[in-house]
């Protein structure tokens, strides 16, 4: 039989605090890493993450929200306005 993986979730606060002992503290990647009790590339991909934010190459994650949440807003004028076109068409 084969067994379906589950992966840990770590909360954003979790994740960000992490990453504050590697560029705040001083700490290196493998020590923070032992400490917390996580893999060490791990901790490097969220730091990856962390400074991708702050170039603004990736959105954070209240921006991808906001982003679906007016996305989704958009969806319905846009088809009331397809839908308004084509009466006029004839």
């Amino acid at each position: 039989m084969t067994q379906k993986r589950s992966y840990k979730q770590y909360p954003k606060e979790f994740k960000d605090e992490a990453v504050a002992l590697v560029l705040e503290q001083g700490y290196s990647g493998p020590d923070a890493a032992k400490s917390l009790g996580i893999a060490a590339s791990m901790l490097y991909k969220w730091k990856e993450l962390h400074d991708q934010q702050v170039e603004g190459k990736v959105l954070a994650e209240d921006e991808r929200e906001e982003l679906k949440h007016l996305r989704k807003e958009m969806k319905e004028p846009r088809m009331e306005k397809e839908i308004l076109k084509e009466p006029s068409a004839y």
